[in-house]
């Protein structure tokens, strides 16, 4: 898909830092091209500290549709919003800002709708079933929500510090009752487990379960990407599990990513 850029073509930076290794730049923007979006989605090296500078001059760009937030600001981000999802509002992280109709922004975290689109859009059903999530960050936390939102029966989350899984499950009481609650990392039993630690990243990293416990009936996804086949993937595979990896979940965040801020495309 060509892009074609003009006058009329409208900006969506990704902010972060580092940002070198970003390759979503390249696929969001032709992934909006093939969606007919006249858009662009652009690298920018934003260091911790200089955040406010930058969105101030990109709230003053009146061709600046959306912005995209990856480390170290989906936190500080939140604080340039103007509104927010619900999910960002629960967990205090956005990664994709739109503007409002008076030209504030309105942010949302995409991790956990994307984390869930990979799962289904490679084989898992999510609604009814019993989930395992592992590790409660953003991310963690967006995926319990989402997997909640898509008709989960039961999500139990699961944090080596466990006042973080705590602490969103009690976030969550009001909403999901009975549906979510803490628990450890032992996967017997559920359909789903979605490691959203970042077990995997780096050489001899320990798994963040037991593989001699998975099922081949288990559903198994995970979050780390660009890192090939993680040990946590390779083991489910030996143990027959379908899966999902973290490449797949950048695929998928193409069009949840599309969604968000054609709203403020069109």
């Amino acid at each position: 898909m060509t892009i074609n850029l003009n006058g009329r073509t409208r900006l969506f930076p990704l902010l972060g830092d580092p940002i070198i290794y970003a390759r979503s730049p390249d696929w969001l923007s032709k992934h909006m091209a093939e969606r007919g979006m006249n858009c662009i989605s652009l690298p920018m090296e934003v260091p911790d500290g200089k955040l406010k500078v930058v969105m101030d001059g990109l709230a003053a760009t009146g061709n600046v549709d959306g912005i995209c937030l990856t480390m170290p600001h989906k936190v500080t981000g939140r604080q340039y919003c103007a509104t927010v999802s619900e999910t960002s509002r629960l967990i205090g992280v956005v990664s994709a800002l739109r503007r409002n109709s008076d030209g504030s922004w309105h942010g949302h975290t995409t991790d956990g709708d994307a984390f869930v689109k990979a799962q289904i859009d490679n084989g898992a059903r999510v609604e009814g079933a019993r989930v395992l999530v592992l590790g409660a960050g953003g991310a963690g936390s967006a995926i319990v929500i989402s997997m909640l939102d898509h008709g989960a029966r039961e999500v139990v989350v699961h944090d080596a510090d466990d006042s973080r899984a705590q602490k969103i499950v009690r976030l969550l009481k009001e909403k999901a009752g009975d549906r979510v609650r803490t628990g450890t990392s032992d996967p017997t039993g559920f359909d789903l487990v979605s490691n959203a630690t970042p077990m995997g990243m780096a050489e001899g990293d320990p798994l963040p379960l037991d593989p001699a416990k998975l099922d081949a009936a288990t559903f198994v996804g995970d979050v780390v990407a660009g890192h090939g086949q993680t040990p946590l993937i390779k083991a489910a595979r030996e143990a027959g599990c379908r899966t999902a990896d973290g490449d797949a979940m950048v695929v998928a965040v193409l069009d949840v990513m599309c969604d968000f801020l054609e709203d403020a495309w069109t």
